[in-house]
């Protein structure tokens, strides 16, 4: 008796052994790459997508865009991003700028429609007697050197037509929860 309760735990152990290698031969598949080793490796089923491999010429990664200080036309600072609105489709419907107040205290946020800003890739010129900030592009446009660093995928500052007075007088920007 007990002889035969040793061979059905054998077959037991068998019958276990062929069916877990039976669920493994369907997810795993033995490498070529050498006849003394077995290397299994498993594979994986991606959807058909198109996979982004490296930021493009013309993107911008809008973690590198909040905090740009917002200049007007005369070159005056009158603000700084604090945050960029999307839609659910993404697209940027608009740029959060924190103006006002003095070290962060009395400060408030507008919020500008997207379409509204210019980017600059150059730094403001120093000269004040220069009416515009370097050169500019609306939305997505070409990516311009700058000197110094060289090329770089994002812009150095936003430029708005309005004053610092009329930036202070706009409605304040409330976030939901």
């Amino acid at each position: 008796m007990r002889v035969h309760t040793r061979s059905g735990f054998v077959m037991a152990v068998a019958a276990a052994s062929l069916m877990s290698s039976a669920a493994l031969a369907q997810t795993s598949q033995p490498s070529t790459a050498s006849p003394s080793t077995t290397v299994t490796a498993t594979t994986t089923s991606v959807t058909a997508t198109t996979w982004m491999t490296q930021e493009a010429a013309g993107q911008w990664r809008t973690s590198k865009m909040i905090g740009l200080n917002v200049y007007n036309n005369d070159n005056e600072k009158i603000g700084a991003i604090s945050e960029l609105i999307v839609d659910r489709s993404g697209k940027l419907e608009a740029v959060v700028v924190g103006v006002g107040g003095f070290l962060g205290l009395g400060e408030h946020d507008v919020a500008i429609p997207y379409g509204q800003v210019s980017w600059a890739y150059q730094p403001v010129s120093l000269s004040r007697t220069s009416t515009s900030a370097a050169p500019i592009t609306t939305g997505a446009g070409n990516v311009a050197n700058r000197s110094a660093e060289g090329p770089r995928s994002y812009p150095d500052h936003a430029v708005l037509s309005m004053t610092k007075e009329q930036l202070k007088a706009a409605p304040e920007f409330k976030y939901s929860r």
